[in-house]
């Protein structure tokens, strides 16, 4: 699975969802492309620029490894994916036609957010001849079918709670914190007698 696509309905969901694991399939030569569909520009607390997501994306993704130029932002208003359906769809089938990703990662079945559920649906719908995998996100998931685990290091997970960091703007979100995002690993990496590994839910699996 050379060619990786990870979809993140908001600036900041993908490194939250599967940043140790971004991190280790770039490190690993994977050619994987980052796509956020929302910088949240109604929600930027008072005292911030309204693109100040943007940049703070551009800044998290590098210290992920990823290539710049395999970034791409939509701009998709927030909490109103719903009725912009039938576009991300569009958008989302071109992607699929442009990229042809072996592997793909999106938000969970389980994720009970407007906009993840809607980037989920279309997915599975754009995506048919790709692997998908669903990443947990622990604010959003008031359950979770962990059918796949990651195996990462330390490195990995450090790589991921520096991109996080970036987000100055959004400092406030407590399922965030370095203690949160380190715990959850342990506690996934425990379950398969490892000391770190990220979850995820078997949406699609191709095997080839």
């Amino acid at each position: 699975m050379q060619t990786v696509l990870v979809l993140a309905p908001h600036t900041d969901d993908g490194e939250l969802g599967c940043g140790a694991t971004m991190a280790k399939m770039i490190a690993d030569g994977k050619e994987l492309f980052y796509v956020a569909f929302s910088a949240c520009e109604e929600s930027v607390p008072n005292g911030f620029p309204k693109n100040i997501l943007v940049q703070e994306v551009k800044k998290a993704t590098l210290r992920l490894g990823l290539n710049p130029e395999r970034l791409i932002i939509k701009n998709f208003p927030v909490r109103h994916f719903p009725e912009y359906r039938q576009a991300i769809l569009e958008d989302l089938v071109s992607l699929s036609r442009e990229i042809k990703p072996d592997l793909l990662f999106t938000p969970s079945s389980f994720d009970v957010h407007q906009d993840h559920r809607t980037i989920y649906e279309e997915t599975i719908r754009a995506f048919k001849n790709s692997s998908i995998l669903g990443y947990e996100f622990m604010w959003n998931n008031y359950s979770f079918g962990s059918t796949l685990f990651s195996v990462v290091q330390e490195e990995h997970i450090l790589a991921k709670i520096e991109a996080l960091s970036e987000y100055k703007s959004q400092a406030g979100r407590f399922y965030a914190m370095d203690k949160f995002v380190k715990g959850l690993a342990n506690y996934r990496g425990l379950q398969i007698k490892e000391e770190y590994a990220e979850a995820f839910e078997v949406i699609r699996w191709i095997l080839r």
